[in-house]
């Protein structure tokens, strides 16, 4: 009698299984599809931005090299840049927009240069040296157009003595202050960089130079 209550048992078993295989079987396999489409998806989504990032690359390298090349368009060669920076992925969009700035910069374009300096800035998903870069650059090209305050206040956060840009970011705090008539800040600011030896020898050379040449 046992046996026979076993059999009993495995047949409800038996079609219990068959019947959960029936309600949930076509929800379970969908669920298997999905999760196979997302890895599938993910595979091919990395295969893409490494073939995206490699094509960048190439095409930096490029147009890099052309631009080094003596009689080089360099115009159209921004214009180069400006368009793969445009079409790229994040680090090569950063490279690739400060290369088109300095050519701009360069050949007389200083508007389409400060617009790119400012993405730049602006990129919360570029390393904060090259943001911090950007701004440097986009203050010492705008010197002679953009607002003095907004010049001033664009540049302050960087003029930190001992970090990346500090002592450019000071030269340029005496030139703005220059630009708003402030004279006497101008070459107490020059005279402290001069005196700064954590300065590059160079820029401590010409802010003395300057300093002098204000007068007292």
């Amino acid at each position: 009698m046992p046996d026979i209550f076993d059999e009993v048992q495995e047949e409800l078993r038996a079609e219990r299984a068959r019947k959960l295989g029936l309600q949930y079987g076509g929800m379970l396999a969908g669920l298997a599809l999905a999760v196979l489409v997302g890895i599938g998806g993910w595979q091919g989504w990395q295969w893409y931005q490494h073939r995206e990032a490699t094509r960048s690359a190439e095409a930096f390298l490029e147009i890099h090299r052309t631009a080094e090349a003596p009689g080089a368009d360099l115009k159209a060669l921004g214009d180069r840049f400006a368009t793969l920076a445009a079409d790229s992925p994040d680090g090569y969009r950063m490279l690739a927009r400060l290369r088109a700035a300095a050519l701009k910069a360069e050949t007389g374009d200083r508007e389409a240069a400060l617009a790119l300096w400012d993405q730049v800035a602006a990129d919360g998903g570029a390393p904060q040296l090259y943001r911090d870069l950007a701004n440097v650059m986009w203050v010492l090209h705008g010197l002679d157009t953009q607002d003095p305050a907004v010049l001033a206040s664009r540049i302050a956060p960087l003029a930190t003595p001992g970090t990346a840009w500090g002592a450019s970011a000071r030269e340029l705090q005496a030139l703005v202050a220059l630009r708003r008539g402030e004279k006497a800040e101008a070459r107490r600011t020059l005279e402290a960089l001069a005196a700064d030896v954590t300065a590059p020898p160079g820029l401590r050379e010409r802010a003395s130079r300057l300093a002098a040449g204000l007068g007292v």
